[in-house]
């Protein structure tokens, strides 16, 4: 059966309990625009994304993961400030109304929104191709907030998790790898292992909790969503300073040691993307501060390099100077 605009957006979103009551949100959904009050003091992050169908989800993507993985990449840019999660709006566009559809998708949207404690307040709906703009809106003090642009020289460089697994799990999606043909399984993965890397692919964890809690200890800080070698870029050009990596002390799961041969697992973890853990500099006396706060997390912190003068970024493996084709994922 098919629904018009409101219809769908009540019986999928508001009566599936979406619009959840949250401090903060006055009015939700329900009205021409919703209204936001944050507490005193408090000033608001905003960060937005779109995910089209064809270029960063394949076709007939289980829609349920979809939703998760939607909302787990605005909240990671929101972790990657120090921001609390507050609410999130949410523009859907469908090639037919397919309220099936929708309805699992809702449900995906309302099992991540409610582990982080994140309400649908509005959005829209319309035709066309297939693609899910998400606007999240996190909460702080606005001194408080994490940029990119603090790295500081003797700073550590550190990554939450492990690196690689998203990218990996592309190859089973069977899509083309921006890593190149030579990117493949060095040891074909069983069961366990296929499960977990499309886990890590369609449900990111994003590191909110760890980012509230370490980022008065914490420097400068991003997401990685575009792979280690961009997304670090960044940070070094916002900062005006230069890093040294160690290739050596890349995190990686036990599924990806056991699937990748180690130069492939350096691709995947420098250039594949999707992995949306953080990558924040620390001074050293800081580390084993943030790294109790990670443990408390069950999360693992991990220092790969250290920050220094200059500008660029400096790879090494055993000491020795290298050079990598790895590139981070470019949208255009």
């Amino acid at each position: 059966m098919s629904y018009s605009e409101f219809e769908l957006i009540r019986r999928c979103f508001v009566d599936e309990g979406l619009g959840f009551d949250r401090e903060g949100v006055v009015l939700g959904i329900g009205d021409d625009a919703a209204i936001v009050q944050p507490p005193n003091g408090m000033a608001i992050a905003l960060s937005l994304d779109t995910l089209v169908e064809g270029v960063h989800f394949l076709k007939h993507a289980p829609a349920r993961l979809l939703a998760r993985r939607a909302l787990a990449v605005n909240l990671s840019d929101i972790a990657a400030m120090g921001a609390e999660p507050l609410c999130f709006t949410l523009g859907l566009t469908l090639p037919e109304s397919d309220d099936g559809w929708v309805a699992e998708f809702a449900a995906g949207l309302l099992e991540s929104a409610r582990q982080f404690n994140c309400p649908l307040i509005g959005g829209d709906t319309t035709r066309g191709p297939l693609a899910i703009t998400i606007q999240v809106h996190g909460m702080g003090r606005a001194e408080s907030f994490l940029r990119r642009s603090s790295a500081r020289v003797g700073d550590l460089v550190c990554v939450t998790g492990t690196l690689g697994d998203a990218a990996t799990a592309l190859l089973l999606l069977g899509c083309e790898s921006h890593l190149g043909p030579q990117f493949a399984f060095t040891s074909r993965p069983n069961k366990t292992q296929e499960q977990a890397l499309l886990a890590r692919y369609y449900t990111p964890q994003p590191r909110t909790d760890f980012a509230q809690q370490a980022r008065e200890q914490i420097n400068a800080c991003i997401d990685l969503s575009d792979g280690l070698l961009g997304d670090l870029a960044h940070i070094l050009e916002a900062s005006c300073v230069s890093a040294q990596l160690d290739l050596e002390a890349l995190p990686y799961s036990k599924t990806l040691m056991a699937v990748l041969c180690a130069e492939q697992r350096e691709r995947a973890a420098l250039g594949g993307g999707d992995d949306y853990e953080l990558c924040f500099t620390v001074a050293p006396e800081s580390l084993a501060g943030v790294q109790d706060i990670a443990r408390a997390l069950a999360l693992a912190v991990t220092p790969i390099g250290v920050i220094a003068e200059g500008s660029g970024l400096t790879l090494s493996r055993a000491g020795e100077a290298i050079e990598l084709a790895s590139n981070a994922y470019r949208h255009f």
